[in-house]
Order: C-alpha cells, then sequence, then structure tokens
C-alpha cells in the first residue's frame, strides 16, 4: 500500500514537473488554466465575499448579468441582478453561514437564446470563518432539451400505437362499405339513376379521403422500410421541382432553387426523401396564401462538414410562437382541412434517414431546414466533398 502511494506521487510529481523540464512557467500553465475555466461558455463562476459583493466573475455570469466585467467587480449581488433587469440569482446568506447547495436552478435569456443553469455554491472558510464564498454554474441547456425529447418521443409512440391500432380497426368495416358502395353504383348506373348515383359518388369519394388518412396514420406509427442508397440530394430535388413548380405556378407563386451542384453525397431512401421534400414545399406555398417566394436552397451547415442542409424557406406571416413547440405533434394542424399528420410523417422519415428537421420562423417567413449526414469517399459518415466513391450515386 505505501509502496502503490509512492508511485503515485512520483507519476503527480513527474507530471507538475514537466513544464519546468520543458522550460515552461508552471505559474504560466496555472494562469492559462484559469483563463479557459473563466471563459468557458458552458461553465460559470462567480467569486463572492463575506458581503455578497462580487470579487471575480467568468464570461458567463458577465453575460447573465449583462455586464462587464470590471461594471461587476465589488457591486453586491443583488445589485448587479437590480441593474442589469434580470431575475435575482437563487444565491442567499445562507452561503455565508457555511451552509452549501447543490442544483439550484437558474434561467437566462429569452427566446432562442433562453439557457438553463445549475448553480452549485460552497462556502470559502478560513479559521473557522466565513470570509465568502463561491459558485459554479452548469449549463444543462441541452440536457433538459434531450429530456423533453425522449419524454416528447414517449408520447408519439403511444399515440402511434394507438393510433396504429384504430386504423386497422377502421379499414375493415371501411373495405366493406367501399365494396358495397360500388355494387351499388353499378346498380344504379343500369337503372339510369343519375342523382343517386351522384350521391354514391360523393360517399366513394369521401371513403377515398378516410382510406388515405388511415393510411398516413399506419405510415406515421409503422413507417415503410427504408432503402437506402448513395445519391446527391440535388438529383432529388431536381425530380421533385417540376410537381412543386405545378403547384407554385397555381398560387402565383415565385419558385428559387439555389444549387449545390458538387454538394456532398449521402444515403437516402429518393422516393421518400422526394415525398419530405414535396410536402414541406407545398406546406410553404399554402403559408404564403396568393404570391410570394419559395426558395430551395441546398448549403453546409454551420456546425459540422460531415452534413448537408436543404432549407425551404417562404415568405409567409411565419408561425405563431404558441404553434411553434407542436406543429411536428401529429394531428396539430392549423388547416381547415389539414390531418395534422404531414409534418410528423416527414420528421420520421428523415429520423430513418439519420437526420433532423429545424425551424425558424419570424414575421418575413419561416425557415425550415433538413438536415442530413453526408458520406465521405470511402464510403463512410464524413465530409463526402465530391471525388470517386466505392459505389455508383444515383
Amino acid at each position: 500500500m505505501h509502496e502503490s502511494n509512492s508511485i503515485d506521487r512520483s507519476r503527480s510529481k513527474n507530471r507538475w514537473n514537466l513544464g519546468a523540464k520543458e522550460g515552461i512557467d508552471e505559474s504560466r500553465i496555472a494562469e492559462r488554466l484559469l483563463e479557459s475555466i473563466l471563459d468557458d461558455e458552458n461553465t460559470g463562476v462567480l467569486l463572492l465575499d463575506s458581503g455578497l459583493r462580487i470579487k471575480e466573475a467568468s464570461s458567463v455570469v458577465c453575460w447573465i448579468l449583462r455586464r462587464k466585467r470590471s461594471q461587476l467587480l465589488n457591486v453586491s449581488l443583488e445589485k448587479a441582478a437590480e441593474e442589469a433587469g434580470v431575475i435575482r440569482l437563487p444565491i442567499d446568506g445562507t452561503l455565508l453561514d457555511g451552509a452549501a447547495f447543490r442544483g439550484r436552478s437558474y434561467s437566462s435569456g429569452t427566446g432562442e437564446k433562453r439557457r438553463e443553469w445549475l448553480l452549485d455554491g460552497t462556502p470559502l472558510w478560513e479559521g473557522g470563518n466565513v470570509i465568502g464564498a463561491h459558485v459554479m454554474f452548469r449549463d444543462v441547456t441541452q440536457v433538459l432539451r434531450l429530456e423533453e425529447q425522449i419524454r416528447h418521443s414517449d408520447r408519439l409512440k403511444m399515440i402511434g400505437e394507438v393510433a396504429a391500432g384504430t386504423a386497422h380497426e377502421i379499414r375493415n368495416p371501411l373495405t366493406a362499405i367501399k365494396g358495397f358502395m360500388q355494387l351499388l353504383g353499378k346498380s344504379l348506373a343500369d337503372r339510369e339513376m343519375h342523382r343517386e348515383l351522384d350521391y354514391v359518388k360523393i360517399v366513394a369519394s369521401e371513403l377515398e379521403r378516410i382510406n388515405s388518412l388511415v393510411n398516413d396514420i399506419l405510415l406515421l406509427s409503422k413507417p415503410k422500410e427504408v432503402k437506402l442508397v448513395a445519391t446527391r440530394i440535388g438529383s432529388i430535388i431536381k425530380e421533385m421541382l417540376p410537381m412543386l413548380r405545378n403547384e407554385a405556378v397555381m398560387r402565383g407563386t415565385l419558385l428559387h432553387y439555389e444549387s449545390w451542384p458538387e454538394g456532398p453525397v449521402i444515403m437516402a431512401d429518393k422516393e421518400m426523401l422526394k415525398q419530405v421534400l414535396l410536402n414541406m414545399g407545398k406546406n410553404a406555398i399554402e403559408a404564403m396564401g396568393t404570391g410570394g417566394v419559395l426558395t430551395i436552397r441546398e448549403r453546409r451547415t454551420e456546425v459540422s462538414a460531415m452534413e448537408v442542409a436543404v432549407d425551404i424557406i417562404d415568405t409567409g406571416p411565419g408561425i405563431d410562437r404558441e404553434h411553434l413547440d407542436r406543429i411536428f405533434d401529429p394531428f396539430f394542424t392549423t388547416k381547415e382541412q389539414g390531418t395534422g399528420l404531414g409534418l410528423s410523417i416527414c420528421r420520421r422519415i428523415v429520423h430513418e434517414m439519420g437526420g433532423t428537421i429545424q425551424v425558424s420562423t419570424g414575421p418575413e417567413g419561416t425557415i425550415f431546414s433538413i438536415i442530413l449526414p453526408t458520406l465521405s469517399r470511402s464510403g463512410e459518415l464524413g465530409t463526402g466533398l465530391g471525388g470517386a466513391l466505392p459505389f455508383d450515386v444515383v
């Protein structure tokens, strides 16, 4: 046991003496470490004295309190929050009584810039007395969003299972009704009962609408098998554009396509992705009413070279904020004749291909971005920016 401790101390000593052997000032290393902690965008550090006055604040704390570091030093925490017009931080005098705390939640920012934090506070002791405290801020925004996505997925799964069972129960009597209506229509046609035959045609048309809805529900709950092939997304868009252009002409909408001819290769089900693009393009045209401009744009993503994005941009009035969180929910729709399944199915298809759909909206229009992973020249996930591939690209 003593021998093991001796080895550990030796290793530790050698590690910390590494800077000295290489001619590096160890104090400079410690300084750089401190700077990196203070500049970390996901971690905040706040140092307080015995009067809860700010003695040190990292860049995160400065952002939360909307002040420069020099404006916060030696200012009381309460006054700093008041001057910034933000909700007071959940830090109180109990820290000075020697009581640490863990996991206090705090929210900062609004809209897309909103961030969620967990705060851990620890008193600083000297000679049996508390001389101050330090508080660590941990950014848990992505964690909470992921938890919400998991809860959302669980809800969708349950809805899908219920919907699938219901759809099967509807389909059985629907088939029987459709068959008898066809027999009735033939009988009326033989008797030249044209008015009654028109009624039968209306019923048959409505039955087709119900059948289409049942098919959508089944696709949502259990999508078709995805058949992935290597392709460039531009080829899929070009096959889909004539159908979308006809829809645009009917509504007086201008259609603009920004292609990326040498864009990366992706693995996708061409027919299903074409369905997604067509559905979302039609949604954008309908959102603008008469007129407007629909832009379909291929581009690189800002986040990763291993992804390609297709933006579907309209110049409509935008999506209401209270509706934004629900647009992908099954059966949620603002259209009078809509089923609320289109976007749910689109997202399901894109997820099956390893991608995501993002949306941003405002009074000047809405952007739906379909993000898909790309392939490298070796055929693995990577940048895929042109070059020969070990398989055919269709």
